[in-house]
């Protein structure tokens, strides 16, 4: 899941890609919810954010992790998100109050930060739903960014996007993020369900969304990643911890 905030990898590296990736879903008859992967904190958190679930990828040299993790959410503001597109990271790292990596300024990062600002642009009211946030650990490291596509659509959908650093992957930190991601959107009630976007091949998001709910409910084709496979769980049901 690319853009919107699926379970894969945002554009060149992510799980997210652009935003509400209109999909061409082949979704059984029931109308399911959200999420495509959608933060000051209302029941979210701050204002602006939208790609795919980029989650681990496999990485075979390294064992995964099984202690559980645990992460926070810090907001990247349009202000941040500027600021990386201008290769300044020691500005946004400062607005953002935290140190930010390279990985964020990659080319599939600059372009997820630049999708983010023009949806911001189009309708700032949406904001809150679109802010990207990065994720911290509880040794205050910065593993990823993660958030979600969008607002909800009509039936109460959203999807939810995030991207974990290499040097951070198959250590627990995407299923803390997707652990994160769905309390948000349970906090949320016009939330009803959250969707994940997933590649066939990509079987480390395929692993990370286990146990988590999410049924498979159809598939898309996704003009940047190809085939993905789509998953959907209840925004009320708790994950596991």
């Amino acid at each position: 899941m690319r853009r919107n905030g699926g379970c894969s990898a945002e554009q060149p590296d992510a799980h997210d890609a652009t935003g509400h990736r209109h999909i061409a879903d082949t979704r059984p008859t029931a109308e399911f919810g959200w999420w495509s992967c959608r933060i000051r904190w209302t029941p979210f958190g701050s204002v602006g954010e939208h790609p795919q679930v980029t989650d681990e990828e496999a990485d075979h040299r390294k064992p995964l992790t099984r202690s559980p993790k645990h992460v926070r959410f810090i907001e990247l503001s349009g202000e941040a998100m500027a600021a990386l597109l201008d290769d300044d990271l020691p500005g946004a790292s400062r607005t953002a109050g935290v140190s930010l990596t390279e990985y964020f300024v990659t080319d599939r990062a600059r372009w997820l930060w630049q999708f983010r600002l023009d949806q911001m642009s189009a309708d700032p009211g949406q904001a809150r739903w679109m802010a990207r946030q990065a994720v911290v650990d509880d040794q205050g490291r910065v593993v990823g960014h993660a958030g979600f596509h969008g607002p909800p659509d009509e039936a109460g959908m959203v999807e939810i996007g995030y991207a974990i650093a290499p040097d951070f992957r198959r250590q627990g930190y995407a299923r803390a993020t997707l652990t994160e991601l769905l309390h948000r959107a349970a906090a949320e009630p016009t939330v009803r369900t959250v969707r994940a976007s997933i590649s066939p091949d990509n079987a480390a998001s395929l692993a990370t969304i286990s146990g988590f709910g999410f049924a498979e409910v159809g598939e898309q084709w996704d003009e940047e990643d190809g085939r993905e496979l789509i998953f959907e769980a209840p925004a009320r049901r708790v994950p596991p911890a």
